[in-house]
């Protein structure tokens, strides 16, 4: 589908309504933009809430943790990491 947009003195632009809707793009959504060889590509984006835990956090899980030094090398091993 092709649509013609017009840029607004401060750079904004709207997306045709039938191009929200079959994208499933709502009011206040997210889209990552990114210029590629002289063109702008615009996809829906995923956004994920990050958590951000202290050196502290993870001190004391450190200390709580039960698993013996084999049960976290057969773990890692199982997800392909080294430990």
């Amino acid at each position: 589908m092709k649509e013609n947009v017009i840029i607004s003195e401060r750079g904004q632009i709207t997306l045709p309504s039938k191009l929200r809707k079959k994208l499933g793009l709502e009011s206040g959504g997210v889209v990552t933009i990114e210029e590629r060889e002289g063109e702008l590509v615009i996809r829906p984006a995923s956004v994920v809430e990050i958590d951000i835990y202290s050196d502290e956090e993870i001190e004391r899980w450190m200390e709580e943790d039960t698993l013996t030094s084999s049960e976290k090398k057969a773990i890692y091993k199982k997800l392909g990491l080294s430990s």
